[in-house]
């Protein structure tokens, strides 16, 4: 076990296999519980989380094949994931919790949301990539490369090993799988309270009069923002933001419109029975 600045790094049992995560201490409540994205480990959730974990408790795993965590003989897909996350929430006795994903840990958390609504609290989707926007395979690449160019270089000594390890043709197939899943169809009938935090500078999402649309036709349990000046990994490159969204949106000040959002932040879509 180790410690950082009021967190452990542990290792759980999950399906007779090693699991990494790491979690805030010190804390008590409904635990914020954080999905990284596709060939890369949370450790990129950090600056969010480390931000968050002031109110409460946040755990960050590495998910079953990713990171620190022990590999599998197949990679996961995404329901697989979403299964492996119900495990890691089993293990850590984490009985509901609010999930935070990003990129492919948005389908997880749809995923897990959908199978087992009682367990998520709330769900957090910062920039949810897959589906429509994303296809054919070609245009999700280019988008893909385009963001990697607007990225914050600081971010490379993190995604690259963590890419390395995964390997190429591994993600290059998961990746293309992401582009299949139905990411706006189990958005909009999401059976769980659900914040959408966009980057405006992100090319993997739709463009802003789609994102109108996408609130148009939402369930009430939808709220989108947007974070202007923000490429994918949001949590990553504008952690500030994102956190101050994600504790508005949990103190419900996102719905009475009385949150004072930092400057570049704006409400694009909001219910007033999203709770």
């Amino acid at each position: 076990m180790g410690t950082d600045h009021g967190w452990v790094a542990e290792h759980v049992q999950v399906e007779g296999r090693s699991v990494f995560y790491r979690r805030s201490v010190g804390r008590s409540g409904v635990p914020v519980v954080h999905i990284h994205g596709f060939a890369i480990s949370g450790s990129y959730m950090m600056p969010t989380a480390r931000l968050l974990a002031g109110r409460w408790v946040n755990v960050v795993p590495d998910l079953p094949g990713y990171g620190r965590s022990e590999r599998r003989d197949r990679v996961l897909d995404v329901p697989a994931l979403a299964g492996a996350l119900l495990a890691v929430l089993d293990a850590l006795d984490i009985d509901r919790a609010v999930l935070v994903g990003n990129s492919m840990g948005c389908p997880i958390g749809l995923e897990v949301a959908h199978e087992a609504p009682e367990r998520v609290h709330r769900l957090v989707l910062v920039s949810p990539a897959g589906g429509i926007q994303n296809r054919p395979l070609p245009r999700a690449l280019g988008q893909l490369a385009l963001d990697v160019i607007r990225e914050s270089p600081r971010m490379a000594p993190i995604a690259l090993p963590d890419y390395l390890r995964f390997g190429p043709v591994n993600g290059l197939r998961l990746f293309h799988e992401l582009t299949l899943y139905p990411s706006l169809e189990r958005l909009l009938h999401t059976p769980v309270p659900t914040l959408a935090v966009l980057g405006g500078r992100d090319p993997l999402m739709p463009p802003p009069s789609r994102v109108h649309e996408v609130g148009r036709l939402a369930s009430q349990h939808l709220a989108v923002v947007l974070v202007e000046g923000a490429a994918h990994a949001v949590n990553f490159n504008h952690p500030e933001e994102l956190a101050e969204v994600i504790e508005a949106w949990l103190d419900d000040a996102l719905l009475t419109r009385s949150a004072r959002l930092p400057a570049g932040v704006r409400v694009v879509h909001v219910r007033s029975d999203t709770v």
